[in-house]
C-alpha cells in the first residue's frame, strides 16, 4: 500500500497551460465513501482504475492502494456508483526534483474550478509554487473529488 502525501491548490488562471506537456481526460465515480474511506473507479483516456483511499489524519496524507483494471471493468463498476461524477481533463507539468504539478481543469457539474495538487515524498519536502498557482485548500474536504460529486461546484455559494 502506499501513503499518498499531497498538496492541492485552487487555480485563478489558464497560464499553466503554457507549461503542460500531457492532457488526460478522466472520468471518475465513487462506489462508497464513509468517514474520508473511498472506493473509486475512474477511466483515464482509454485505462480503467479500481482505488481505495483511507482517511487523512493530517490533510496532507492517507493511505492509497490504486491497481489497474480492465477498461470494461472499469465501464461496468461505473453501474455500482453512487450519485454524480466527476469528468475533468488533467494537465501534466513538469516539476523541479522528478516531482509533476496535475492540474485538473473540471467540467460538467464541477465547471470552472481548476485544482492543483503535487505528491511528495513527505509532508516537510520543499516545493517549489509555480507563479499560476492560487490559494492552497490542502485537507479542505469541500475539494475532495468525493465530495464534488455529492455537492458540485455550480452549486455553492460565493
Amino acid at each position: 500500500m502506499n501513503l499518498e502525501i499531497e498538496r492541492k491548490f485552487l487555480v485563478p488562471d489558464e497560464t499553466y497551460k503554457q507549461e503542460a506537456v500531457k492532457a488526460i481526460r478522466i472520468r471518475q465515480g465513487y462506489i462508497a465513501h464513509d468517514a474520508g474511506r473511498t472506493v473509486r473507479v475512474r477511466i483515464a483516456d482509454d485505462k480503467g482504475f479500481l482505488t481505495i483511499k483511507g482517511p487523512s489524519r493530517d490533510g496532507i496524507s492517507r493511505q492509497e492502494w490504486e491497481r489497474e483494471i480492465p477498461l470494461q471493468d472499469a465501464e461496468d463498476l461505473f453501474l455500482l456508483c453512487k450519485e454524480g461524477a466527476i469528468d475533468k481533463v488533467r494537465h501534466i507539468i513538469p516539476a523541479p526534483g522528478g516531482r509533476k504539478w496535475e492540474v485538473d481543469e473540471f467540467h460538467g457539474d464541477n465547471e470552472g474550478l481548476v485544482m492543483a495538487e503535487i505528491e511528495l515524498g513527505s509532508p516537510e519536502e520543499p516545493y517549489v509554487k509555480p507563479a499560476w498557482l492560487g490559494k492552497e485548500v490542502t485537507g479542505d474536504k469541500r475539494y475532495y473529488n468525493s465530495h464534488l460529486c455529492l455537492h458540485p461546484y455550480k452549486e455553492w455559494k460565493a
